[in-house]
């Protein structure tokens, strides 16, 4: 395969990794910062899971630690794994009757979930 110029293709899958881990983190850190845990726990209470207020901290402190471990490099299999399930639940409960655009024709979509969710997939398939 031949490199891509000036940078390899396992350093560009190491800045993907860390990118990825940066942004999974960053979104666990904005919803603590802004308060909006419990709210996020009432919304999954009200589409009929049990413990949603306790869900949403955990899925929060997932965010913020698996994001963190994820740029470092720790446990990459497992955390793409948990990550693309969270995805996969993001898009049913809510992006997925929003249509496919993110912003644009329409609002909410999922094509940003499905973009993330094939990039995890690509971090754990690295062997490395």
């Amino acid at each position: 395969m031949k490199e891509f110029p000036f940078v390899s293709r396992n350093e560009m899958l190491v800045y993907l990794r860390v990118g990825l881990g940066v942004i999974l983190a960053a979104h666990g850190v904005m919803r603590v910062y802004a308060g909006t845990v419990n709210s996020f726990g009432m919304f999954l209470s009200d589409s009929g899971f049990p413990f949603g207020a306790v869900i949403a901290w955990t899925l929060s402190i997932f965010e913020i630690a698996g994001g963190a471990a994820l740029a470092a490099g720790y446990f990459k299999k497992i955390i793409c794994g948990i990550f693309i399930l969270e995805l996969m639940a993001g898009i049913i409960l809510v992006h997925a009757k929003n249509g496919w655009f993110v912003v644009g024709y329409t609002s909410g979509g999922m094509e940003y979930s499905v973009l993330l969710i094939l990039c995890l997939l690509l971090i754990a398939a690295d062997e490395k």
